[in-house]
Parts: C-alpha cells; structure tokens; sequence
C-alpha cells in the first residue's frame, strides 16, 4: 500500500474514532442535553415547578464549575400539565426531534407509564421520575432508574403509623387513574395486617377538585382517617369541605401530592395534617446533602426550600455522578453500567443512602412522615 493510501485509510479510521465519540443523541463536544415532561402549568404545575427549581440549582453549581469531562448538562423541560397525551406527544419531540441524551425528571404515574413503550423503541434511559409505582419497578427494566422510595414503602410507613395511634376505620381518596388504582391496591391487600379496616373508598378524575359526592360518602361514615392518593389541588378540595362540615378525623397524604401546595391552600386549616416523605427535612441541615442543596437553593433568584425541590436536587446529584463514572466517550450504554455501580458504599450522597445494581434500579427505600403546622410550616 502506497502513502497516500496509507494517510486516507487512517484519515478515515481517525475521523470514525473521532464521531464515535459522540455517536449518541445528545451529545456533543460541550453539552449533554437531558429531556424532561412535566407539569409547569395546570391543577398540578408546582409539582413539576419545584422538581425543577431543585435539580437545575445543582446542574448550575455543575456547570458554573465547568461541567462534566467539559460539558455542561442542558435539561429541555416542556410542559405537560399531568396529562399522558401531552406527555406523549412531548417525548415524541424530545427523543426525534430534540433528540436528547436521557429522559429525566418525569412527574406521575399514568403521565410515565404512557411513555415506557417509548424507551424501549429508542433505547434511551429514564432516571429518576416522579413516582412511586409499582409499574416502573415490576417487572424489572434496565432503562428506568428510580431515585424514590416505591409507593408500597409508603403505604406500609402510613398504616404502620395509623396501627400506632388507634386509628382503625379509614377511608380512601384515590385518583382514578394508574397511580391512584394501583396504590389502593396494594393498600386494600395491607390494611388487615395493622389491625385496620377500610371503611369506604372513592374515586376522582385526574386534575379535578369535583369532590361533593366524595366528602358526603365519607361523612356519613366518619373514619378516624381519611387516607389521601390525589396531587394537591384534590386534597385541599376534600379536607377543606369535609373540615367545613364538621369532620375531625385525621388526614393522611402520599409524598406525590406536594406538600407545600397542599400546606399553602389550606392554610391554618391545614394543621395536623400528615404526610409521607421520601427525602429528608429540607429545612433543617442535619444531613450534608440538605445543607448542601440549602446553599445551591441560596443562589437562585426567589428560591424555596420543598420536599419534592431536595428530591430534584438529589436525583440531579445522582444522574451527574453517573455521567461522570461513564467517562469522556459518553453514551447511553456506558452511562446506565455507570448508574449501576453506584452504591452507598462508593458514593456520598451526604447522608441520603443510593444503591443501583444491574438487577436493582431501586436506589431509595428512605421514608419519613412530617405534619402541617401552624403559619403552613412543617413539623418533623
């Protein structure tokens, strides 16, 4: 072989090499773009607000400091206000038009569970969405990683807590959809193991606050505690008009329905109202990772510290680990056996315990309760 045949044949190895090195979606010499769907707007937009808030202040810090092996982390959000058919059409753009590196941040189970078929045709990850169903853990899927303890974990944390105080006839707000069915599900099957009865139960469509026939079921059973499986905005519906008429049960919620929200609509009528949580205090720095999100909240303009903003901060904070363990020739494969070797022993999540594996995608098991107090804070 001649020289000039020689210098063409490793001028083309070079430049295979060379676009091999960013052969993924997304990317590119100095950025990896990140896709996100998620309600900024509608009956359950601050859900998806203060996920973002939390995960773009530690993306910030990321990039402020030059990135990861020299890009910065891009996260397009669009908005789906909670609704599968936006959620949708949004991944549709986001991974062929956009075409991101990794779907990230996704807020609810029905809105989820629309797009699964979807990373499995495009073969790209999902990390850390908004929920705690049992369909982005059963059956097993390499794709999706779950920052979140599961909704199981909750339900269990929530009953074991009722078991403790006396509370035995419950009832039960769900929203009639994947995550409020499925959640009642698992509910319904543990209620008998705590020495509990489940006394009346009902039913409410996807951003609705239409809850007259609801509280008037419940009413006239009167259960020492109504056990909540709605966002916000169907909660407050509900404990404002079953406390307007007289009631004085308790109320009992799940991590998904956002607690500031919740705390803000109701107001002083929201004393004592209890809540699941699956980060720790984000007001109190007693681990290093809230302190730390404290401080990244502290240089954003008009920033507020909330349960589901440290949970952004987190899952941030995990995916960009993994981006880091994957190395400078980044792709979707590298990136998920990456994820796969985090675990508390080898990662300081500042005192929030992660374990992926190459079975287990489930990094969190961590649940804690919290009540509204008085002036719509929270007490721990």
């Amino acid at each position: 072989m001649g020289w000039i045949a020689r210098f063409c044949a490793a001028a083309a190895l070079y430049a295979l090499s060379a676009a091999g090195l960013h052969a993924e979606d997304g990317v590119s010499d100095h950025e990896v773009l990140l896709g996100q769907s998620a309600p900024f707007s509608g009956p359950s937009g601050e859900l998806g607000r203060l996920f973002l808030d939390g995960a773009q202040s530690y993306f910030d810090k990321v990039n402020a400091g030059g990135g990861i092996h020299g890009r910065r982390i891009r996260l397009l959000s669009l908005d789906d206000q909670y609704e599968p058919d936006k959620t949708v059409s949004n991944t549709t753009r986001l991974i062929h038009q956009d075409k991101v590196f990794a779907l990230f941040g996704y807020v609810g189970t029905p809105t989820t569970a629309a797009v699964l078929p979807m990373l499995e045709e495009a073969g790209i990850p999902m990390f850390a969405p908004v929920s705690g169903a049992r369909l982005l853990r059963e059956p097993f899927n390499r794709l999706v990683f779950n920052v979140r303890a599961s909704y199981a974990r909750e339900t269990d944390f929530l009953l074991r807590q009722l078991q403790g105080n006396g509370r035995r006839n419950i009832a039960v707000l769900y929203q009639d959809d994947e995550f409020g069915k499925s959640t009642l599900e698992h509910l319904r099957s543990r209620v008998n193991n705590y020495g509990l009865k489940l006394a009346a139960t009902a039913s409410i469509t996807r951003n609705s606050d239409a809850v007259t026939d609801a509280a008037r079921s419940f009413l006239q059973v009167n259960p020492d505690v109504v056990i909540l499986i709605v966002p916000y905005s169907s909660a407050a519906a509900l404990i404002s008009q079953m406390r307007g008429a007289g009631y004085r049960g308790g109320f009992s919620n799940y991590s998904f329905v956002g607690s500031q929200s919740l705390a803000n609509r109701l107001k002083n009528g929201g004393v004592g109202i209890v809540i699941a949580q699956v980060v720790p205090f984000p007001w109190k720095p007693r681990l290093p990772i809230v302190y730390e999100y404290q401080k990244a909240s502290n240089a954003a303009e008009g920033a507020q510290y909330s349960f589901i903003g440290l949970e952004g901060f987190i899952a941030a904070r995990a995916l960009c680990e993994g981006l880091r363990r994957a190395g400078r020739r980044l792709t979707r494969e590298g990136f998920i056996r990456a994820l796969e070797s985090i675990d508390h022993s080898n990662y300081d999540g500042g005192g929030f315990l992660l374990r992926f594996g190459p079975g287990n995608h489930n990094g969190s098991e961590f649940v804690d309760l919290t009540a509204i107090g008085s002036g719509s804070r929270f007490i721990n």
